[in-house]
């Protein structure tokens, strides 16, 4: 009496499903049993495609990236990177690759930097300016930096080792920020 219960909570459940799905065809069944087990067979909807911007040509380390560089290229939904990528091309114009980048490969998030305006141990020229008063000598750069970081330099004349903020002219302003 249990099993005939069941049999009938299971084939009215099939029929109140079958009535909502649309009528496929399964070999063997009356349409209104197959329509629940045909179902998931059918073709799953078309997931929007990720659009991500990719080089165009190979791009090496320390090249300046430039929009003409890049085109958009489609990957499907289901795509997963090895590491985390840059999905915007905005997002890469204007910075330098940290290394090599391949036409047709997304970009990585750590391959590409902002543009350096100081380099390591390059002379630069470091300068104090307070009320009026400007000092200026030159100076070793012990990292790189881009405009508006704070860097470690050593005055070549003292040695000693000062921190300093990027100016946009590659100069470093040292004393009080």
């Amino acid at each position: 009496m249990a099993r005939t219960l069941l049999a009938r909570c299971l084939l009215v459940s099939l029929l109140a499903v079958s009535a909502q799905a649309p009528a496929v065809a399964v070999e063997g069944m009356a349409a209104p049993l197959a329509a629940p087990l045909a179902a998931p067979l059918a073709a799953p909807s078309a997931a929007p495609d990720i659009m991500l911007p990719v080089p165009v040509v190979t791009i090496y380390p320390g090249d300046t990236i430039k929009e003409s560089m890049l085109r958009m290229q489609a990957y499907p939904s289901t795509f997963k990177a090895r590491s985390a990528v840059i999905d915007a091309p905005l997002a890469i114009a204007g910075r330098q690759a940290r290394r090599m980048l391949l036409p047709g490969e997304p970009v990585p998030v750590n391959a590409v930097d902002d543009p350096r305006l100081v380099s390591r141990n390059t002379p630069t020229q470091m300068v104090f300016e307070e009320n009026g008063l400007i000092i200026t000598t030159v100076g070793s750069p012990l990292q790189n930096g881009g405009l508006g970081e704070t860097i470690r330099v050593r005055n070549t004349d003292t040695n000693r080792i000062v921190l300093g903020t990027v100016m946009a002219d590659g100069r470093i302003k040292v004393g009080a920020q």
